[in-house]
């Protein structure tokens, strides 16, 4: 944190906030509009540097630079902890949430089994999750197979994240999958190195995936949860009122966010489905073809309480009753 005084003595502070995607996708214009919002309710004597992705490396080296107090602030996907906070794997699990994306944001947001028990968990790493929040739900791209039936996954080449329960919920589907990282993936799917990958809409089309891919699955799956994360050392050490100040910010942005993700996968899908020059074949589940996904994936959350699990899924079946009571 870089500080100096303004004209009235007041010291100026710079934080610095990374995020795992570019200028225009949702995790940097949200670190954008959260650096404006700070900015303007202290009248600019705190500067936030949001940082796209790439800018301070992959997003395993930005979690390692948010514990060691590298950066203040970073917007990251569980996905990519889940090796070293197990539970966080829990965001793998398909079919958990509503098909509602709004109901699941409403849960992100009230959740104690996420706010308080998963909380604790990062924090036994020095990471502080401030806030839950979907960018919207997942569906799957393919080259070579479209994606109807657990059938086509057989053998199938699947990117993932690197969280091994988002590989065993595509083994349950007898696919093959691969832990990449996104700036990878582009070239990947354009030479066959893998056949699919699984995102927001919003995330497929600014990447421009669906020009090497010639499907497109609505499948709505699961969601893609991003965190507000802070050093927690760095956050707990802030005085009442600056810890306030973020928590406010934090709380407004859940519903600017919300929107802003809304927005861009309505866009983003007719702009892929206006796309010519790569045509692609859009395709929406019906709820008898998702159920049959379903009937593989459920059973999987009894592999997260027994082989991933540090608290014998006591997280887990908190959620699962949060989640039935906001149904």
């Amino acid at each position: 944190m870089a500080c100096g005084e303004d004209e009235t003595g007041e010291g100026n502070e710079t934080w610095r906030f990374v995020t795992e995607e570019v200028t225009g996708q949702v995790q940097y214009e949200y670190a954008a509009e959260f650096a404006d919002r700070i900015s303007e309710k202290t009248d600019g004597r705190i500067t936030i540097e949001p940082y796209e992705y790439g800018g301070l490396g992959s997003e395993t080296d930005q979690v390692e630079l948010l514990q060691d107090g590298g950066v203040e602030m970073a917007v990251m996907s569980p996905g990519f902890t889940g090796g070293m906070v197990k539970e966080g794997q829990i965001f793998a699990l398909h079919f958990l949430f509503p098909d509602s994306v709004a109901t699941t944001q409403e849960i992100l947001n009230s959740s104690e089994a996420l706010n308080t028990d998963l909380r604790a968990r990062y924090e036994e790493f020095g990471i502080s999750p401030l806030a839950f929040w979907t960018e919207g739900a997942m569906q799957w791209t393919s080259n070579d197979v479209a994606l109807e039936t657990p059938e086509d996954f057989d053998g199938f080449m699947m990117r993932t994240q690197s969280s091994p329960l988002i590989l065993e919920s595509y083994r349950a589907y007898d696919a093959e999958p691969t832990a990449m990282s996104w700036s990878e993936l582009y070239t990947a799917l354009d030479n066959g190195t893998v056949q699919g990958q699984e995102n927001p809409i919003f995330f497929i089309g600014d990447a421009s995936f669906h020009e090497v891919q010639e499907n497109l699955t609505l499948s709505n799956h699961n969601n893609y949860v991003a965190m507000t994360t802070v050093n927690t050392e760095w956050y707990e050490g802030l005085d009442e009122e600056t810890q306030q100040l973020i928590d406010e910010t934090v709380e407004e942005m859940q519903d600017w966010v919300f929107e802003e993700q809304k927005r861009q996968n309505e866009e983003y899908l007719e702009i892929i489905k206006d796309n010519t020059d790569n045509p692609t074949n859009v395709i929406e589940l019906t709820e008898e073809q998702r159920q049959a996904f379903k009937d593989l994936a459920v059973p999987v959350r009894d592999f997260y309480r027994e082989e991933v699990s540090t608290v014998d899924g006591e997280i887990l079946d908190k959620l699962i009753e949060e989640i039935e009571a906001a149904q």
